[in-house]
């Protein structure tokens, strides 16, 4: 029985890891938990464990034994809740479920929680394999990883949705790319256009396309909708190689109700809060993890680890941390417990962050851990010894939120609105911040970034490419979602691919060779990134030109060398004689604007000479002609 002390079990979880795995500590417990091929008393076969310490009867049921719940039966190994089976003569490929007998005698049908590998939708079973037989080709990128601080660092992120980036005219699988197709392919796009990251959408096995992989069942499990296990690692092995990181979304937040996943696993509430007013999300459908428990904390923490050590990849981006950290996120009054304390915090949640961040710091070899934060909670990227929740970066929603606010606006009314562009620059130092223009912005009725912009067409494009500055010199890292880089029209569908046509159209062109051109001069100037929480790498010139929209600010490396000066009109007024001041005297050389792009070796680029002349503030100063929603970049 479950609670006899005299069960030995096959000896493949021994009392360590049981001991390990209830206190919370078991950060390798998925080389334990789940279904593993195993050699047992001299035959081969699949070894399985599941955690349902409420269940009065376990079997593992697949094709191999006609899905019958008394063939393999699985045996409680004391005192931990864990159940084991030995099946032999199965091996990688065969499609497994748990029947769980509850205390009620219902049979639940459950998918593993642990699987390495799940069944293509709309099937829901599990798949045994063995991930043991890839061979990584990418040492050289992991030894860099690991002593690359990516504070200074440069890191411009790629937003991708596998399933809507490209697809193919076939019927397979909806015409979605294959992981190995995508890697390919975009590995390429990515390289050429500049950007040093891509994070991917939607990874970890879901049921439902439209929750677009923000409501998961296989936590283990790379989604099947694009491959197997081992073609996702051929994916981020590929794009290690060609030198381009890969986050992943990571969902800890919340699961769905969905009858085969986590939702009341062994016929009560295991993975998630009893109590519905902390255990489920009214606004989403879900159940909310029971942070509370330390098998919990530990599925998921062991969980980061496993992308990180099993996949190599290189951060996960942590979804919906506000619901995480607020008792009443979505909730109305009455309908949530406080704590202990009589607050709104989630202690626990607290706890469990502090908890996987440092674990993560301890063992990630370089890999980072990102918030989406959208709330003022302090201390998000300090560390957890200074009551910080110890994440390496956060998103700024905030910035978000307000750039897109001026920039929908038309540029007469933006000189009312000049403060929603410089404030961002009061707090940029509080966290250490990742600028967004994400998935989030472009649906549900938001329209595309180009179609956000107000005006007639050529004004639109001409607003965005002066946005898309502002965006770049701004202190922070980027991150900019799929199809915004060409100017795609129609607010994004993961049902459909982007309309890769347009970037073939004149002005869509004109827009993403703007944006390459942005990305390879972000590349090339640390000014734009060594210093991205640091004062000593920003200078305002100019924060209050409101009357002309105009803003103009200095980014300084470390060093001071190459200092780079920017200048951004939001407004269609050219100005023919705009001077702006400088810090000393000297060259500036310009380097990119909006009618030309980036200034390459062998074009002549322009180069002011300053004079002494004061303006802004500054002894010195330069002139010259400013053009309609004008950009300017100098090199100095």
């Amino acid at each position: 029985m479950a609670g006899s002390k005299k069960e030995i079990g096959t000896g493949f979880i021994t009392e360590v890891d049981r001991y390990l795995f209830n206190n919370g500590r078991h950060y390798e417990i998925f080389e334990k938990m789940g279904a593993h091929p195993k050699k047992y008393k001299g035959k081969n076969g699949m070894y399985f464990a599941v955690w349902a310490p409420h269940a009065e009867q376990i079997g593992v049921v697949g094709d191999f034994n006609s899905w019958d719940p008394e063939a393999n039966a699985m045996k409680p190994l004391a005192d931990s809740g864990i159940w084991e089976a030995f099946v032999p003569g199965i091996a990688a490929g065969e499609l497994y479920k748990y029947a769980i007998t509850t205390k009620s005698g219902k049979i639940l049908f459950k998918a593993d929680p642990y699987a390495f590998s799940a069944e293509y939708r709309p099937g829901t079973a599990s798949v045994t394999a063995d991930l043991s037989d890839f061979q990584w080709g990418d040492d050289a990128w992991m030894d860099k990883r690991g002593s690359t601080d990516p504070m200074n660092a440069p890191m411009s992120i790629y937003e991708v949705h596998l399933g809507s980036w490209r697809r193919k005219n076939r019927p397979e699988k909806d015409g979605c790319y294959t992981y190995v197709e995508a890697a390919r392919e975009l590995a390429d796009y990515v390289t050429d256009m500049g950007y040093t990251h891509v994070e991917l959408m939607g990874i970890a096995e879901h049921p439902y396309d439209g929750s677009w992989g923000y409501q998961v069942t296989g936590y283990f499990a790379p989604t099947s909708r694009y491959g197997t296990p081992q073609e996702f690692m051929y994916f981020i092995n590929y794009l290690h190689k060609k030198g381009i990181g890969v986050i992943l979304d990571w969902v800890p937040a919340h699961f769905p109700r969905d009858a085969h996943g986590l939702s009341e696993f062994d016929g009560e509430a295991l993975y998630e809060y009893a109590d519905p007013r902390k255990g489920e999300h009214p606004d989403w459908g879900t159940k909310v993890f029971d942070y509370s428990k330390y098998e919990v904390d530990n599925f998921l923490i062991a969980n980061a680890i496993y992308w990180v050590e099993k996949y190599h990849v290189d951060g996960l981006r942590v979804d919906a941390v506000a619901s995480m950290l607020y008792l009443d996120y979505g909730r109305e009054n009455g309908n949530w417990i406080p704590n202990r304390y009589g607050s709104n915090e989630n202690l626990e949640a607290i706890e469990f962050f502090k908890h996987l961040n440092s674990v993560m710091a301890d063992r990630g070899n370089g890999a980072i851990v990102i918030a989406e934060e959208s709330t003022a909670w302090p201390k998000v990227t300090e560390k957890p010894e200074d009551e910080g929740l110890g994440f390496t970066f956060k998103w700024n929603m905030g910035w978000m939120h307000d750039f897109l606010e001026y920039m929908k606006l038309d540029p007469y009314f933006r000189k009312y609105n000049h403060h929603k562009m410089t404030f961002g620059l009061t707090y940029f130092t509080s966290e250490k911040y990742i600028l967004v223009l994400s998935h989030d912005e472009v649906v549900h009725l938001k329209c595309s970034m180009i179609n956000k912009m107000p005006g007639l067409l050529e004004d639109k494009f001409a607003n965005l490419k002066a946005g898309y500055t502002f965006m770049l010199g701004h202190p922070g890292k980027k991150l900019l979602f799929m199809g915004q880089d060409f100017g795609q029209f129609h607010e994004w569908d993961e049902k459909v691919a982007l309309d890769w046509y347009l970037a073939d159209e004149p002005q869509n062109a004109g827009l993403q060779s703007y944006v390459k051109d942005l990305l390879q001069l972000y590349r090339k100037y640390p000014a734009l990134y060594e210093l991205d929480y640091d004062w000593d790498g920003f200078q305002w010139i100019n924060a209050n030109d409101g009357d002309r929209s105009i803003f103009s600010f200095i980014r300084y490396s470390r060093d001071h060398k190459r200092s780079l000066l920017f200048v951004i009109n939001f407004t269609p007024v050219e100005r023919p004689d705009y001077r702006v001041g400088v810090p000393k005297r000297g060259t500036y050389t310009l380097v990119l604007d909006n009618s030309h792009g980036l200034y390459k070796r062998g074009d002549k680029a322009p180069a002011f000479r300053s004079v002494k002349k004061e303006c802004d503030g500054q002894d010195y100063s330069i002139a010259y002609s400013l053009p309609a929603y004008g950009t300017a970049v100098f090199r100095f």
